[in-house]
């Protein structure tokens, strides 16, 4: 029977779980992290079990926001050490790898596999995914309409570092009635600045990598390679980063080039 490795990422906002066999994905799921990360935590084992990846030989570590809530781990381990680790085996590089969660930003240095020095900025969810979530249900529309009409727009300027003051920034150009496409610009726009000034105070090292919920958008990539002057990538499963990473962590082994997905 195949040994399986585990890696559960419970973030604020979603709970991802990665289970490793060998060197490939077996299984990849997001849930939402709902009000409770403890119940969260239940019915990410619930699902496991049922999926049988948790009869036999198996491992798991949990990172994330609510790592503490999943008390049948084997061990937890930081989100900083499990994003560097999921990083490099995606990109298969060193480089400098960004993560836009809900409720923090980080910038991480990793090479060889290793986290050489981070930053992280959590004072303020103005640069943050929340606040982009939190601003599209204030526009009235879902994630993807946000971007899709953030890609229409020609950017206003919201220039509050507080997501209170931000958000009343917001609250005054849908008053004055200017265009959905160019507030939801403007939206992105801020916080893609934010972004970009936590990496100048970070520095960067080598080509630089999106992971979290945020990799999905090309319009944050594109606008975030803008406010760096540099190209970013990202990858397919770059939102599973921080759980791939406890899983390679359980299974207490490196290596770079993930060989396949099951998404």
């Amino acid at each position: 029977m195949s040994a399986y490795y585990i890696g559960i990422d419970i973030g604020s906002t979603a709970a991802k779980t990665v289970v490793l066999s060998g060197d490939a994905v077996a299984e990849a799921f997001t849930l939402p992290t709902g009000w409770s990360g403890k119940e969260t935590a239940g019915t990410i084992r619930r699902t496991l079990e049922e999926k049988g990846y948790l009869t036999g030989d198996h491992r798991c570590t949990a990172t994330g926001y609510g790592r503490v809530c999943v008390d049948w781990a084997d061990r937890v381990v930081t989100e900083i050490t499990c994003h560097g680790k999921g990083g490099w085996a995606l990109f298969g590089r060193d480089c400098t790898i960004i993560d836009v969660g809900g409720q923090d930003t980080k910038v991480i240095t990793v090479a060889g596999a290793q986290v050489k020095d981070f930053l992280m900025n959590d004072k303020c969810a103005a640069g943050t995914g929340k606040f982009i979530e939190v601003m599209a249900s204030r526009l009235g529309v879902s994630l993807a309409e946000f971007y899709a009409l953030a890609e229409q727009g020609a950017p206003l300027a919201i220039s509050a570092m507080c997501t209170v003051f931000a958000e009343s920034e917001v609250i005054s150009h849908i008053g004055a009635g200017e265009r959905r496409e160019d507030i939801a610009a403007g939206i992105v726009h801020s916080v893609a600045g934010r972004v970009a000034r936590l990496c100048e105070r970070h520095g960067i090292t080598g080509d630089v990598a999106l992971t979290g919920g945020l990799c999905d958008s090309r319009y944050f990539i594109a606008t975030l390679s803008g406010e760096l002057g540099r190209p970013v990538a990202s990858h397919p499963f770059a939102r599973y980063a921080g759980a791939l990473g406890a899983a390679i962590a359980a299974a207490g082994k490196d290596f770079a080039g993930v060989r396949e997905f099951s998404l």
